[in-house]
Order: structure tokens, then C-alpha cells, then sequence
């Protein structure tokens, strides 16, 4: 199975394993920066959203805004997951050369993750009510957050199509068309809020319809280069569909427990923060806003550092996954240092432009501060989970995510809120990340410096026999 080394299989389609030569801190930065283009084209309509709402001067509907925010990352979340297998599969597959074996695999990810998707809506839209309530939100607030999610809520399956289409295009290395795909959504969103939220006065509904039509427009721009440049996918099957589930689920299941995990986290943190008032929970939906506005690079570091880790991975390069593993921490620090900076000397604007005051103004200039710079131990997490999820340990991903969110969050938020209030739940949340961060970078360094044995990972035995007899009967 090895690969003589910077070996780039290549076949019909336009598929080839690019990732297997060439410098890697230049793959990861391409690769990273051209991810967090498109999804800070989504961050900045969200940010643009929160800036509007704010604009209309009730603070119900911005506190609404956050509470569904935290809704909507949840369910965000499980398409993530499911866009993980979908990249980490193909990629695989490329590396090892099986161009054949990469398109079944990204058809068959993406007729389960619509399946998967309409299931899991279904269950988050008939309990919005309660998951609201769970969060702190009351009277009106609670209405106007249950209404703008009960329309949103239904296009997941949607948005999964245009995630695991931005995975499956970065695992072929096409970066630029991944972006595209949401800066197109971006854009859609951009020109209808105003319409909708002022023109048509729909406030919250518009702001609601504006996304839909993004999901919608991500899903078809994301599949269209799929067919154009690569080979395009394959009539699923019965006997291949169910033949490729286990080795989906095998990472799916828990790459989505995984990124469950951060939403449940951030869930306990609204409800630690609602103790303080709507002021407090505007506070943080602001910050809730920036945070991937300025760090939108490093939102991307999983999606885009996986493809060249699991190319590697399936040529057997040993040495370019320890490598690029290194490169993805050090292009870390870089990202986090300057955005820091940055958001350090345009605090002040940023809090005029909300007309924050009091504490909502308190938890914005300290995210803009201290607490920006420790966004390096988060980055660090999300690196050390690509390695997880591409190496055959994605449960070492749920380990760690769940352990941030849960031992790592809800004993340093309690704490803080005792002694600092309302500002102390943001610094303990920032503290459990420094020391998830640190032991996830730990148990990374020490799988990368093993050798490379994916075929003798149980969550894969017997997956390559599988494979072949169902080919068979293709």
C-alpha cells in the first residue's frame, strides 16, 4: 500500500492526490485561508445580521439572536460532522490512488448525510420550545427566537449538502471551489437582509428567509464543480449505500458527537450568562459574532488541514503527516497573534457600531483583549481533531472535545461567575480550552509519531473486503 515518496495518484475526473508533495506550511496556508474566505463570507452576513437587528433598538431582538444562535451551532455542528467523514473518506481514497473508490465514497456520504439531516431537524424542530427554554430565554424573547429557528431550522439537510460538498472538493485539493460555494451563499444573504429586514420590515423573519435562501444557494454551488471537475458521483446503489454506512458511521458518529459537543458547551454558557440580564446575553451574542468573523482562519483548520493530513495518511507518508501536523500549529499562532493585534486597536469602533454599553460593552472589550489571544488553544484542538479524525482515532476527538465542554468548561464558568460575574463566565470558558488545547496537541504529537497502520484500526477491519464484493455487484 506504501507510496514511493511525492507520488501524486491521479485519474479520470481530474482527481489527483496533491498534497502528497510540495512545501506543507504553503498547503495548509492555501488551503486554510482560501476555507475561511467562504465561511467568513457566512461569518461577516451573520455579524452584518447582528448589526441590523441591533440597528431596529430592541434588545429582545437581539438577545433572540443569540439564543438561536446557539440552536443553530448545534445543529451546524452535526453537519460538520457528517462533512468529516465525507472529506476524510475520499481523501483516503485519493492517496492511496483509488480514484474509483473516492467518487463512490462522496455519493454515498452525501445520500446519508441528506438522510441523516431531515431526521435530525425533524427532532430539533418539534422541540425548539424546550430547547429555547433550556437555554434561559423568556416571554417575547423566547417567541421571537422560536419563530426565526422554526424556518431555518428545515433547510438543514441543505446546508449538509453544501458542507459535505466544501469537504469533498477540499479533499481533491480544490480549495478555491469550496470557497466559492459559500461566498456565493455569503452574497445571496448579504443582498436580501436589507430587503427583507428594512424594506420588507420582516425583521427576524427576514433575516430568517435570507439564510435560507444562502443554505440553498451553498448546497448548489458546492455540487456543481463536483461534476464539472471531478468526475462527478455515481448512481447509489442498495447493496454500496449500506455497504459504505459502517465506514461512515465509523467516523461520522463520532466526529458528530465531537462537534456536539462545543454547541452543548456553549449552551451552558448562555444559561450562565442569561443570570446577568439581556445586556450580558447581547454581550456575548456580539462576541458570539466576532469570534469566527476573526477567526474564521482557524474555524477552517480542520476542514482544511485534514485532506492534506489524510492524503498523506493513505500513501503511508509517516514523515509529511508529523510535518504538516507541526505546520498547522505554528500557521496557528501566526493567525491568532495578528487577529489579536487587530482587534485589540479596533476595539473601540467595534462597540460603537453595536452602541454597546455597560456590560455588554465590559464583554466585548474583553474578548477584543486578553481573551483573544488564548483562541491559539481552541486552534490547537481543532488541529489536533483533523489529525485524530484522518489517523483512525476519531473517538479521541469525542474524548476531547466532550472533556473541553463538559470537566473543561462548567467548573471554570462557575467559578469565574462567583468571583468575576459576568465577565468571569467568558474567562473561565477561555481557561478549560488552554488545557484541553495543551493535552489535545499531546495525544496528536504522540499518534503521529507512530506508524501508519489505518488498515488495522478496528473502527476499518474488514471495510476493504466489504469493498470489494460490493464492487462487484455494482
Amino acid at each position: 500500500m506504501s507510496k514511493p515518496a511525492g507520488t501524486a495518484p491521479s485519474g479520470a475526473g481530474g482527481a489527483q492526490a496533491k498534497f502528497l508533495s510540495g512545501n506543507l506550511f504553503r498547503h495548509v496556508s492555501v488551503m486554510s485561508l482560501t476555507a475561511s474566505v467562504g465561511l467568513m463570507a457566512v461569518f461577516l452576513v451573520d455579524f452584518i445580521d447582528m448589526v441590523f437587528i441591533s440597528m431596529l433598538g430592541k434588545a429582545e431582538l437581539a438577545a433572540a439572536i443569540g439564543y438561536a444562535g446557539a440552536i443553530l451551532f448545534f445543529t451546524t455542528s452535526f453537519g460538520i460532522g457528517m462533512a468529516i467523514a465525507a472529506g476524510a473518506l475520499v481523501a483516503r481514497a485519493l492517496g492511496a490512488g483509488e480514484v474509483e473508490e473516492a467518487r463512490a465514497k462522496a455519493s454515498h456520504a452525501l445520500v446519508w448525510g441528506m438522510i441523516f439531516g431531515a431526521i435530525f431537524a425533524a427532532v430539533v424542530w418539534v422541540n425548539l420550545g424546550p430547547l429555547v427554554r433550556l437555554l434561559g430565554a423568556e416571554g417575547e424573547t423566547e417567541a421571537l427566537a422560536v419563530s426565526y429557528l422554526q424556518i431555518i431550522v428545515p433547510t438543514l439537510p441543505f446546508l449538509l449538502v453544501g458542507m459535505m460538498g466544501g469537504a469533498i472538493l477540499r479533499a481533491h485539493g480544490a480549495a478555491r471551489a469550496a470557497m466559492m460555494a459559500t461566498i456565493y451563499g455569503g452574497l445571496v444573504n448579504a443582498v436580501l437582509d436589507p430587503i427583507l429586514i428594512f424594506g420588507l420590515n420582516l425583521e427576524l423573519t427576514g433575516a430568517a428567509l435570507a439564510s435560507v435562501a444562502a443554505r440553498l444557494t451553498i448546497a448548489a454551488t458546492a455540487l456543481r464543480p463536483i461534476f464539472k471537475s471531478y468526475g462527478g458521483l455515481i448512481a447509489p446503489r442498495v447493496l454500496g449505500l449500506f455497504g459504505d454506512l459502517r465506514v461512515i458511521l465509523a467516523i461520522a458518529v463520532p466526529a458528530i458527537l465531537t462537534q456536539l459537543a462545543t454547541p452543548i458547551g456553549q449552551a451552558y454558557v448562555t444559561r450562565a450568562m442569561a443570570e446577568y440580564g439581556e445586556e450580558a446575553v447581547a454581550g456575548m451574542a456580539i462576541v458570539g459574532r466576532l469570534t469566527p468573523l476573526a477567526f474564521g482562519v482557524i474555524f477552517a483548520l480542520s476542514g482544511a488541514v485534514g485532506p492534506i493530513i489524510g492524503q498523506n495518511a493513505g500513501a503511508q507518508r509517516a514523515d509529511r503527516v508529523q510535518a504538516a501536523f507541526r505546520a498547522s500549529l505554528l500557521f496557528t499562532a501566526l493567525v491568532v497573534l495578528f487577529m489579536s493585534a487587530l482587534l485589540f486597536v479596533l476595539r473601540e469602533p467595534i462597540v460603537a457600531i453595536f452602541g454597546a454599553e455597560g456590560v455588554t460593552r465590559e464583554l466585548v472589550f474583553l474578548f477584543c483583549g486578553p481573551l483573544a489571544l488564548v483562541f491559539f488553544f481552541n486552534g490547537a484542538l481543532f488541529v489536533s481533531n483533523a489529525a485524530f479524525n484522518n489517523l483512525g482515532h476519531p473517538f479521541y476527538s469525542t474524548a476531547t472535545n466532550w472533556g473541553r465542554h463538559t470537566i473543561g468548561t462548567v467548573p471554570f464558568v462557575m467559578l469565574g461567575a462567583w468571583a468575576l460575574g459576568a465577565p468571569g463566565v467568558l474567562i473561565g470558558q477561555a481557561v478549560g480550552g488552554v488545557v484541553f488545547g495543551g493535552l489535545a496537541v499531546w495525544m496528536a504529537m504522540r499518534i503521529t509519531a507512530q506508524p501508519l497502520v489505518l488498515d488495522d484500526k478496528p473502527a476499518f477491519a474488514g471495510h476493504r473486503r466489504l469493498t470489494q464484493l460490493f464492487n462487484a455487484r455494482r
